[in-house]
Formats: structure tokens, sequence, C-alpha cells
């Protein structure tokens, strides 16, 4: 058991997890959830979003060039 522990591939794969959940996949699910819910939400939600932005700060820099959350126009002008 302690061999397990030990081994440099469990270490790789534990850091590999943990950096892509922290860089990936939860700046994409706050990206989606702030698009979604942006001017619905109450005082105490957007303080809450404002603290994750906060948290999770480096992987929303890597997906900002890519995502759009400006409001949809009508069209006209």
């Amino acid at each position: 058991m302690e061999n397990i522990f030990n081994n440099l591939f469990v270490t790789l794969i534990a850091y590999i997890g943990v950096f892509s959940i922290y860089l990936f996949i939860i700046p994409l699910l706050l990206f989606y959830w702030m698009n979604n819910r942006w001017n619905v939400m109450g005082k105490f939600e957007r303080l809450g979003v404002y603290g994750l932005v906060f948290l999770f700060f480096p992987g929303l820099i890597l997906f900002s060039p890519f995502l759009n959350l400006r409001l949809n126009g009508s069209g006209k002008g």
C-alpha cells in the first residue's frame, strides 16, 4: 500500500486532475452561470459570483478571449 502513495504516476495524475478542474472545468461553469443569471441575480448571489471570479481568475482569463458576455442588442442602430 505504501508503494501506491509514493508512485510518481499517481502524483502526476492527481496534479493534472486538480489543475484541470481549477483551470478548465469550474471557470467554464462559472462563465455559463454568469451568462445565464447576470440580469436576474440578487445581491448575495452576485457577491458570491464576485468571490468565485476572484478565486478562479487564472482559469477565467484563459477563456476570456473566446467568450462574449455582452448583452444582445435590439438590432437597431
